[in-house]
């Protein structure tokens, strides 16, 4: 099998602020003291200097792990587990601290449906002007419009529209269907079913196996559905605190996050 995606020891590291005193001048004066290595003027007894202290932490911390083609890995863990960091890191948006990132094809990315969709354009503008941020090409779109819409559920007389429209359920069937007609070999999904009735989730769903199993696309599926990761996914990763708790057979992997939740 072909490895699409290799992580090795990826780590991403957030510095929230330099902590001052509250105004300009004190900050000065207590940053001069720090350079002629004299105690900090403004700093209470007992207290450590506010200046150049700097809160970080660690929101993903040495993650390893390997993707194969084809295959539908699901992503799980509690809120800050880490989850949205790992997965912008791998669609490029932004860079990790230490670690490398190996991907082979093209990245299609879900971090949130409709991103892109503007109010006052028409369903039929919105699905050329998403597909074109998603990185379709028109004549791709021209080609799997029609399927787009039939997928959306959206009613013909209703895509020439504006969205503003629209319910929210329609908003988001809309924006999905443009997504399932991504090209790309590796699809990475964020919470994209958090919306929508119960019937179009497993349309979606039933609609990234189908690509994974004939067309050989990889799927990085985060969810806090379990049901959605069990039903899709074949392989997951349990993120806590920044690092891998378990890595593997995806049932097992729901089973130690069912009991990390009853924990």
């Amino acid at each position: 099998m072909n490895t699409m995606v290799k992580v090795e020891n990826l780590s991403k590291e957030y510095r929230l602020g330099v902590i001052g005193n509250g105004s300009l001048w004190k900050d000065i004066q207590s940053w001069n003291a720090k350079l002629q290595g004299k105690p900090d003027p403004w700093t209470r007894i007992n207290e450590e200097s506010r200046i150049g202290r700097r809160d970080r932490f660690w929101a993903l911390k040495d993650v390893s792990f390997e993707v194969q083609q084809g295959e539908r890995l699901g992503i799980i863990g509690r809120n800050g587990a880490g989850k949205s960091t790992l997965l912008k890191i791998l669609s490029q948006i932004t860079t990790p601290t230490k670690g490398t990132v190996k991907i082979r094809g093209r990245v299609g990315s879900l971090l949130e449906v409709g991103t892109g969709f503007h109010p006052d354009l028409t369903g039929r503008e919105n699905v050329y002007l998403n597909g074109a941020i998603l990185g379709m090409k028109k004549g791709e779109i021209d080609r799997n419009f029609d399927e787009i819409v039939a997928f959306s559920e959206i009613e013909p007389e209703f895509i020439d529209t504006p969205v503003k429209r629209y319910s929210s359920g329609m908003y988001v069937r809309l924006a999905f269907a443009v997504a399932a007609f991504l090209s790309s070999e590796i699809l990475i999904a964020d919470e994209v079913l958090a919306v929508g009735d119960i019937k179009f989730q497993e349309k979606c769903i039933g609609k990234m196996r189908d690509v994974s199993e004939n067309d050989g696309r990889t799927i990085l599926f985060v969810s806090h559905n379990i049901g959605a990761v069990r039903q899709l996914c074949q392989t997951g990763i349990l993120l806590e605190h920044g690092q891998i708790r378990e890595y593997g057979d995806v049932g097992m992997v729901l089973q130690a996050y069912e009991t990390s939740l009853r924990g």
